[in-house]
């Protein structure tokens, strides 16, 4: 009620900071680097699949190396055998995403772990509540149907209330709505077994943003990725023990 009500009084004045915003932030490219591969090791492979937006594209940064997905790499290679692979646009929002993987080849089958960013777009898109939340069942859908999820750790929407390229009110009224958003991302994922919902201790220090003012810096994707890894590795390990533990099991 809030989002709404504000936005019919401040209309004209957020619609005036969105073109501003619009018109003076930089529009820097997606991370360069290849989007899929793998890395030897010994153990139980892992198969990572990465989907969503700019942020999982990696812009705010030159490379995938310092990207989400290269920082998740490199925190996940070491520790057994990795095959990776990226599907995100800058741009996407839900709907988009939903699209996207309905249209990709499923050769990712059997991903172990679904990394998704998602939802920036969808407060910029003014999005309505109940179509995020059917998006987000559609994709759960579809990555456990067409690319065998076995889970999907879902990335909360970073503090938007907090970049430093959105005036006020305009940055106050998108915080607000990507807080709702979250909440619904939150009130459906968590009660999954094969999903979690992942809130990220970002730090909102200057040096960690890039220099749009509005994607995550090197430090900041490195933050991100840490924080995923260690899910990640616990419930990957964890998995692997009650495997282990059912067989010896049956061979009793």
């Amino acid at each position: 009620m809030i989002y709404q009500l504000s936005g019919i009084l401040l209309g004209p004045v957020l619609l005036a900071q969105g073109h501003y915003v619009r018109r003076t932030t930089p529009r820097l490219p997606e991370a360069a680097g290849p989007r899929s591969g793998q890395l030897g090791g010994s153990g139980q492979a892992l198969r990572l699949l990465l989907v969503g937006d700019s942020a999982a594209a990696g812009v705010g940064v030159a490379s995938q190396e310092e990207a989400l997905l290269g920082q998740l790499v490199a925190g996940l290679a070491p520790l057994r055998p990795l095959h990776w692979r990226l599907l995100a646009s800058s741009g996407d929002t839900s709907a988009q995403l939903l699209a996207r993987l309905a249209s990709e080849s499923a050769d990712a089958a059997d991903a172990d772990a679904v990394v998704v960013s998602i939802g920036v777009n969808d407060v910029l898109a003014a999005t309505g509540r109940g179509r995020w939340r059917n998006n987000l069942a559609e994709i759960i859908r579809l990555l456990r149907e067409r690319f065998a999820a076995k889970h999907i750790y879902f990335s909360a929407l970073p503090p938007m209330h907090a970049f430093p390229a959105l005036p006020q009110p305009l940055r106050w009224w998108l915080g607000l709505r990507a807080r709702q958003l979250n909440a619904e991302l939150r009130q459906l994922v968590e009660p999954l077994a094969d999903c979690s919902y992942v809130q990220v201790p970002y730090t909102l220090h200057p040096a960690a943003i890039a220099e749009d003012g509005f994607h995550p810096g090197e430090a900041a994707y490195r933050e991100w990725a840490r924080h995923l890894s260690e899910q990640i590795e616990h419930r990957h390990k964890n998995s692997i023990e009650t495997v282990l533990r059912h067989c010896k099991t049956s061979r009793a």
